[in-house]
């Protein structure tokens, strides 16, 4: 939608229908599992509740999908309290999408020689643009997405901001496990995840966001 046919007072009075709601769950999905898939064949590192994840199990040794799940918890109850059942069963719905499209992305697309600044950079384009179409639908996918969109509406503090300041703590956390180039082109990457999402989240423009 452009700017000019967008009108933030009469556009946010009507409600998403369902079926809008679902393709952009499936859309906002696919963006952020080709990023996904880019990280990974670069070698490069992801940031939210993924890369606590990631520290924990290379720090203790529990497996990857026990500390994702364990981690996300306390967020899903926050969701149930503050954002009701429909939000938690987008979310969940998200999750469980983003898990299938990673998987079959391998079976369609085959990355070789990837720059790590050139998939930062994109790929975390992609992934913001992925997170703006779940956010714009009332949906996340869990752990600190949840508490960032918490903070914003009940303190007015930022999304992007306090997902970048997330992500740039899990990647110093990392140094030591990754190259500098693909610490750098991680770096690159949450940067420019999180200025798609602090340029386009913004409820004082989009009541209702």
């Amino acid at each position: 939608m452009s700017a000019t046919t967008l009108t933030p007072h009469n556009d946010d009075q009507l409600s998403h229908t369902w079926l809008e709601d679902a393709l952009a769950i499936v859309v906002g999905t696919l963006l952020i599992s080709f990023g996904v898939a880019m990280f990974k064949s670069a070698g490069l590192l992801t940031g939210s509740t993924a890369g606590l994840a990631f520290l924990l199990h290379y720090q203790t040794g529990v497996p990857f999908g026990v500390a994702f799940s364990l981690i996300n918890l306390p967020f899903y109850w926050l969701a149930v309290k503050r954002m009701g059942w429909l939000f938690t069963l987008k979310t969940f719905v998200a999750v469980s999408l983003l898990s299938v499209f990673t998987s079959l992305h391998g079976q369609f697309a085959h990355f070789g020689g990837l720059n790590p600044f050139y998939s930062g950079l994109i790929g975390g384009l992609m992934m913001g643009m992925g997170f703006i179409a779940l956010f714009r639908h009332k949906a996340s996918l869990g752990g600190v997405n949840i508490l960032a969109l918490f903070l914003q509406d009940r303190y007015g503090i930022r999304a992007g901001k306090l997902q970048l300041g997330v992500d740039m703590v899990i990647l110093l956390a990392s140094l030591f496990l990754v190259s500098v180039p693909a610490l750098l082109g991680s770096i690159l990457g949450a940067a420019a995840l999180n200025m798609v999402i602090a340029m386009n989240h913004r409820p004082d423009r989009y009541i209702g966001t």
